[in-house]
């Protein structure tokens, strides 16, 4: 068995969110994203792109959840990891600005 904060179980935490998420189930979704950032916060350095796309994923939720500012919090790290990490062309970049321009419209 795997320590409760192995790196591993970070990734099956994402995809338990996605399912979740894609089944419309935003607060497991939310709890699952959570639990992966928590154990990357550990696991990895911090401007890690895995962690980029955990804010990304919770800022998605908090969208879903009509939750805005939180949202645009969680999405503007997302963006700031990846215009660090990532070749100034990467599409990770433009989807990420793409998903903060969209909650700011609902704002």
């Amino acid at each position: 068995a795997l320590p409760p904060n192995h790196p591993d179980l970070a990734a099956s935490y994402n995809g338990i969110g996605a399912v979740y998420y894609n089944m419309g189930e935003y607060s497991k979704a939310l709890s699952s994203y959570e639990r992966s950032l928590e154990i990357q916060k550990i696991a990895l350095p911090p401007n890690h792109p895995d962690l980029a796309t955990s804010y990304n994923n919770i800022g998605m939720v908090y969208d879903k959840m009509d939750e805005y500012s939180k949202a645009l919090s969680f999405l503007e790290k997302a963006h700031e990891i990846d215009r660090k990490t990532l070749p100034p062309n990467h599409p990770h970049i433009a989807q990420s600005k793409r998903n903060i321009d969209n909650v700011k419209k609902k704002m």
